[in-house]
Order: C-alpha cells, then sequence, then structure tokens
C-alpha cells in the first residue's frame, strides 16, 4: 500500500508509520511539522529495516496557503494512494471562557481545515487505487452523549466536526469506491495529552493504539463505510 500518514513526528501516528512499515509491501508518506523528530523516526525505522521504504515531509498542516508545495512533494513519491490517515491534532486545555480566538482557530486548521484540504488535494491519487480508504483519527471526546474532558470545549468540537465530516465524505465518494471512517478513540498515553493532563494515566499505549489502526484499515475497514467506530476501554 502506499500511504499518507500526518502527525507523524510522536504519539500514536510514530508508532502507526513503523507499525505499517513492518509489512515490506507498504511505502509511507509521514508528515509533520517537526522535521527532527521526522528524522528520528527515520532513522529508527532504517536502523531496524534498511529497505524500508519511508518518506518524510516536514509541513505545517495549519498554513491552508503552502498544500500545494505538499503536494508538488507528495505527487513526487506516489503514483496513486491507497490509505490516507489523518492523525494530526492540536490541543488546548483551558476553561471555555479563556480560550483565545488564535488558539481557537489553530485547533480547527489542524483538526478540521487540514483534513478537509488536504483530503480535497489527494483525491486524484486517491482515486487512482483499486481500495482506496480515509481514516480520521476522532475522538471520545467528540461523540455526541459521552463523557467529556472540562477544559476541551475547543478540541472536542473539533473532533466532533470531524467525525461528520467522515460521515459526509463517505457519502460523496461512494461513487468513486473510496471509503471513509472515524475512528473515536479514548485515553491514549501520549505526550499530548501529558502536556494537557499531566496527572491523568492512560493505560493504553501509542504502540498499542497504531496496531489496532493497522488492524482496522488491513484487515476490518472493508466491512465499514461512513461509520465513527468508538474506540475506547474507559469513559471517557
Amino acid at each position: 500500500m502506499q500511504i499518507i500518514i500526518t502527525g507523524a513526528s510522536s504519539g500514536i501516528g510514530y508508532e502507526t508509520v513503523k507499525c505499517f512499515l513492518s509489512d515490506p509491501e507498504n511505502e509511507v508518506i509521514a508528515i509533520s511539522r517537526n522535521s527532527s523528530k521526522l528524522n528520528q523516526l527515520k532513522h529508527e525505522c532504517l536502523e531496524t529495516n534498511p529497505t524500508a521504504k519511508l518518506h518524510t515531509i516536514a509541513f505545517d498542516l495549519s498554513d491552508m496557503e503552502q498544500f500545494p508545495l505538499l503536494m508538488d512533494q507528495i505527487n513526487h513519491y506516489f503514483t496513486r494512494l491507497d490509505l490516507l490517515v489523518h492523525n494530526a491534532g492540536y490541543l488546548v486545555n483551558k476553561p471555555f471562557e479563556t480560550i483565545t480566538v488564535s488558539e481557537l482557530e489553530q485547533i480547527y486548521k489542524t483538526n478540521v481545515f487540514a483534513p478537509f484540504r488536504l483530503t480535497q488535494l489527494c483525491l486524484p491519487l486517491l482515486k487512482l487505487s483499486n481500495n482506496a480508504q480515509i481514516i480520521t483519527m476522532g475522538s471520545m471526546g467528540g461523540v455526541a452523549g459521552s463523557s467529556k474532558f472540562a477544559g476541551l470545549a475547543a478540541y472536542s468540537s473539533s473532533k466532533g466536526a470531524l467525525s461528520i465530516l467522515s460521515e459526509c465524505l463517505a457519502e460523496e465518494l461512494k461513487t468513486s469506491a473510496i471509503r471513509v471512517n472515524c475512528l473515536a478513540i479514548g485515553a491514549v498515553d501520549t505526550e499530548m495529552l501529558a502536556k494537557a493532563f499531566p496527572s491523568y494515566v492512560a493505560t493504553v499505549k501509542s504502540a498499542e493504539m497504531a496496531g489496532f489502526i493497522v488492524n482496522f484499515a488491513c484487515k476490518q475497514a472493508s466491512f465499514f463505510n461512513g461509520k465513527t467506530i468508538e474506540v475506547s476501554i474507559g469513559n471517557p
């Protein structure tokens, strides 16, 4: 498979890249704005498997105007796209009344606008695949009726928007045979969670969630389309 994974420099994205590359048939483009961590990821992957087909692109997904340059790099590496994983996320833990406009914009640019625009631009490559799919990484906080973390009004609402966007894309892309699903994950032991909630202990590790994502994409996704799938052992 030819695969794009955003937010690949840490946590779930980092481990998902490694997990996909354990299969020599896979080729991955890893995207993150953190170039040093991308270099670390590439070094780690090549150290384990010198023939791993990994391309890294340092890019800030919140910069909408630069997306054509990102696509130039993607088109340089790929002639088709089998799987697009929208994993990049931005989180701010603040009381609702103190969240600034700039923070709100940053959260929505990263969590909603970037998946929207990148999907638009990747559609020509996705349509060249015989088995294309898109996976968006949602959150249990974005599922209606679920327990919520206080302080995540902006983040959780953005993930709710991403879930509905995924459902809409699935409907519109049916005729192109491109499946779209949202994985609404619960708390995972990542740097982002630890920074936002230093005292909260998540029992699920990033590598475990990465294994689930890869298994879902390779073995289960063909049974789903337009679904928001809750992936959580707790509440929230």
